[in-house]
């Protein structure tokens, strides 16, 4: 069911005590979509992922998970639906990888219950997945930011949920660990996996989503598919300078990239 909306965020307003963040928002993603959601910082990006997830109440208006109002699942059956790859995370223990992975199992056992040799056998398999099988034994706290980023997609993975909420999955990486993440981001969207991902970086849009939604400091500046939103107009009205769009070739692949307009 491609046009199924899977969220619904609609006339929702957030403050922090009398601050208000967002007003009136509205946004819809249906199931399969990969949503990239771009804005400067202190706009609301972060605020709203909270609020999707049931971590954050809205001040009014209503977000919708399946048809159902977010604030009306219990936690565990939340967390069989969506899963929330955060920024950073650290350890205050260091277990092995795979100890980190198998605890996204957590919601669908018992009180009582610890993982048994399936569950750990899920987590196994999709570290494999994901590439990163050989850090199972690595001691979490020991491996690199970037791999600690791909444990915690693994993670969420083995919630098996039905949404994907990405919290800036790059930041704080260098160059080749953003790539090894948006790869896997990209594999998990061919998956027919639904996400949204907040981002810093407008030109990982090209490279992850088929739909991207532009933030500004009063709410949705521009929605709609990358190629029709990602214009030099929005992203200039959205970060609040001048953007150019520069597109490149190498052999048959064409991509494209912005840039500050700094002169």
């Amino acid at each position: 069911m491609a046009d199924e909306i899977i969220i619904r965020v609609e006339k929702a307003s957030f403050s922090y005590g009398k601050k208000p963040v967002w007003e009136d928002l509205n946004l819809d993603v249906r199931r399969g979509e990969c949503l990239s959601l771009l804005g400067p910082n202190g706009c609301g990006k972060t605020t709203l992922l909270n609020c999707i997830s049931g971590s954050n109440y809205l001040t009014s208006g209503s977000i919708k998970i399946m048809d159902k109002e977010v604030s009306e699942y219990e936690v565990g059956e939340r967390a069989k639906k969506l899963g929330y790859v955060f920024q950073e995370h650290s350890a205050p223990f260091p277990y092995s990888s795979i100890e980190v992975v198998r605890m996204g199992r957590t919601p669908h056992l018992g009180f009582f219950e610890s993982p048994d040799e399936k569950d750990t056998e899920l987590a196994y398999s999709i570290m494999e997945e994901l590439g990163i099988a050989h850090l199972a034994g690595e001691s979490y706290t020991q491996i690199s930011g970037g791999e600690r980023q791909l444990v915690l997609i693994a993670r969420t993975l083995c919630q098996q949920p039905d949404i994907l909420l990405f919290d800036e999955p790059t930041s704080h990486l260098d160059f080749k660990n953003q790539a090894l993440v948006l790869r896997n981001i990209r594999k998990l969207s061919e998956r027919g996996m639904t996400i949204i991902m907040t981002s810093h970086f407008p030109n990982h849009v090209w490279h992850v989503g088929d739909r991207v939604a532009m933030m500004g400091y009063d709410g949705i500046i521009a929605d709609g598919p990358v190629d029709e939103v990602m214009t030099e107009e929005n992203l200039s009205k959205t970060y609040g300078v001048p953007v150019r769009i520069f597109e490149g070739k190498s052999g048959e692949k064409r991509t494209k990239f912005c840039d500050p307009d700094l002169d």
